[in-house]
């Protein structure tokens, strides 16, 4: 995986964050800067350990299924991606809560970040090649350009929440469920030498 595909797994993962930044800003009557700070680094912070914990995991089973590892990755993908679009099509309406307690950032979190976990196991099947290195280094570096991407797009949603509302996060939610497919079906067809 190259530098193009991580940025845009980034900004595919990132999504989930962005939606939930969106109802963040759009339930808070007066916005400060802090604000965004806060959901940034709760969210972006999520976003960066939790495929780092699932690389730790991935890697001590990689062994096992280095055969199967593609589809595995297509899968997991696209099962994520598939969920983020499913969920953008819903026309439920999420409760939107000011409230940037501990208690709520953290639960909010792990939530938006549950699908980071599942692709960092990807990340100990099909390696990241940004810098000549060591799959670990690389793997930091795909971890601080997802827990960025995530940071700088929440405090974004946070400020769009607060001024246009939800309109665009169905949006965003489609947009990172179909580039999270995509990834994975790149992986699959790299797999059977398409690419």
């Amino acid at each position: 995986m190259g530098i193009v595909e991580l940025f845009l797994l980034a900004v595919g993962l990132s999504m989930d964050a962005f939606a939930v930044s969106v109802c963040k800003g759009l339930a808070m009557q007066k916005l400060h800067w802090k604000h965004c700070v806060i959901c940034g680094v709760w969210f972006g912070g999520f976003q960066a350990l939790m495929p780092l914990l699932g690389y730790l995991l991935g890697s001590q089973f990689e062994a096992y299924i280095t055969a199967i590892a593609p589809w595995v990755a297509f899968v997991l993908l696209a099962l994520i991606g598939g969920n983020m679009v499913k969920e953008s099509l819903s026309h439920e309406e999420e409760a939107a809560s000011a409230g940037l307690d501990i208690r709520t950032m953290f639960l909010m979190a792990v939530a938006t970040s549950i699908d980071a976990l599942a692709v960092g196991i990807t990340f100990a099947m099909v390696p990241i090649a940004v810098v000549a290195g060591s799959a670990l280094i690389n793997t930091l570096i795909g971890v601080c350009l997802i827990g960025i991407t995530t940071f700088l797009l929440s405090c974004i949603g946070v400020k769009v929440g607060n001024v246009f509302g939800t309109k665009y996060k169905a949006r965003a939610e489609l947009a990172g469920g179909i580039i999270l497919i995509c990834i994975g079906l790149k992986i699959l067809l790299e797999h059977f030498g398409v690419f």
